[in-house]
């Protein structure tokens, strides 16, 4: 694989490896270095990489194995990783304090799901990534992540309905 070869099929799938990157690490610092230990490593498994059937879904595996793997030698818990929510702001300042409360419960409620079915949601939700996307770094297959996606957006939304229920005195 020549350099503008692996610039067009690898380096340039970077910035999409971000947003995960960014969330299994915690913070953007940690996610900008992993990036480039990761494209370095891919660089180096550039002729075995040209071979591969799927490029795209190879980086998304290897990206999410090298986080993984970086987590454990710093001995932190994966699945207690900062969840970096910015998907309902308001210029308001009363909105804005609904809106954080509902942002903190569902970052609660994510944090009580299981740990594929929070992958999974983050990934497809938040992130933005395409089913398969999530199938090559998850190693699932598409109709399983189809499952695990439904089955947590039931989940948020039967808790969504319990605090709601709740606090308009229905329960």
């Amino acid at each position: 694989m020549t350099k503008k070869e692996f610039k067009l099929k690898v380096f340039s799938l970077s910035e999409h490896l971000f947003p995960m990157v960014s969330r299994i690490l915690g913070n953007n610092t940690n996610a900008e270095d992993a990036i480039q230990d990761i494209m370095m490593k891919l660089w180096i498994k550039r002729n075995q990489i040209e071979q591969h059937p799927n490029i795209k879904g190879f980086v998304f595996l290897t990206a999410r194995n090298y986080c993984i793997d970086l987590m454990r030698k710093k001995k932190l818990e994966i699945d207690d990783s900062p969840l970096h929510l910015k998907i309902l702001k308001s210029e308001n300042g009363l909105e804005q304090l609904e809106w954080k409360e509902l942002n903190t419960i569902i970052k609660q409620i994510l944090k009580n799901l299981p740990k594929q079915q929070r992958e999974v949601l983050v990934m497809r939700d938040l992130d933005g990534y395409e089913f398969i996307e999530i199938a090559a770094a998850t190693q699932l297959k598409i109709e399983h992540i189809r499952v695990l996606l439904s089955r947590a957006r039931k989940q948020i939304g039967i808790e969504l309905e319990k605090k709601y229920s709740y606090e308009r005195g229905q329960n």
